[in-house]
C-alpha cells in the first residue's frame, strides 16, 4: 500500500533528547559526501550512524517493534532485516540544511532491497523553521508530523524531501527495513 503512516509518541521527548545528546558527542559526516549521488547539493546535513554509538544500542529494539507494528497494520511487506545502521541527521539553518526530492530505493545492493522507510522527529517542532518532511504518495504531498517523537513511515520507493531549514536545527532518525526486491 502506497500510504504515509504516522505513529505519534513512538519515542518519548526524553528519549529523543537522549538520542540527540548522544549524537552530539560523536563526529559527524557531511551527508553531501555520503553515497553515490552525483549532485552533492541535493542534501545538506550532518550524519551520525547509531551503530557507532554503543550507548544508543537500545534504540534498535524500539525501531524493530515500531516497524513490525506498522508493517502488520498497514503495509504487509515481506521484511527480513535492517541491513543498514539507523542514521541521525542534523539539518541546520547555517547551511540551509535540506534534502531534495528523492526515493530511498535504487541502485546498489542495499538500496535495491529497501522496502520501508521510517523517519522519527527528534527535535521539538518549535526548534526550527522550514525542515518539513514531505512525502508524495500520489499526485499530492503529505507532510510528516512535526511532533517530537513521532515516527513517519512510508514505502521506500515514494518520493520525499526535507524542505530547507531557515532557522534553528532539525534532528531526525532514519532507518530502512529491507526485504526481497519489489516485483
Amino acid at each position: 500500500m502506497l500510504t504515509v503512516h504516522s505513529m505519534p509518541g513512538a519515542f518519548s521527548i526524553e528519549e529523543c533528547d537522549r538520542i540527540r545528546d548522544l549524537v552530539a558527542l560523536q563526529p559527524a559526516n557531511d551527508a553531501r559526501l555520503v553515497g553515490l549521488t552525483r549532485d552533492h547539493n541535493i542534501r545538506r546535513a550532518d550524519l551520525v550512524w547509531l551503530d557507532d554509538v554503543p550507548e544508543a544500542a537500545w534504540v534498535m529494539g524500539r525501531i524493530i517493534d515500531l516497524v513490525r507494528a506498522a508493517n502488520r497494520a498497514v503495509y504487509d511487506f515481506d521484511l527480513r532485516e535492517f541491513a543498514e545502521s539507523p542514521q541521525v541527521a542534523r539539518y541546520g539553518a547555517e547551511r540551509e540544511g535540506h534534502f531534495g526530492w528523492h526515493s530511498d530505493i535504487g541502485e546498489g545492493q542495499l538500496a535495491s532491497k529497501r522496502k520501508l522507510t521510517m523517519v522519527v522527529q527528534l527535535s521539538p517542532s518549535d526548534a526550527y523553521r522550514g525542515g518539513d518532511l514531505e512525502v508524495m504518495p500520489s499526485h499530492h504531498v503529505v507532510a510528516g508530523d512535526r511532533a517530537q517523537g513521532c515516527a513517519t513511515l512510508f514505502p521506500a520507493m515514494l518520493l520525499h524531501r526535507v524542505t530547507p531549514v531557515t532557522d534553528g536545527e532539525r534532528h531526525s532518525l532514519t532507518i530502512w527495513a529491507h526485504g526481497p526486491a519489489f516485483r
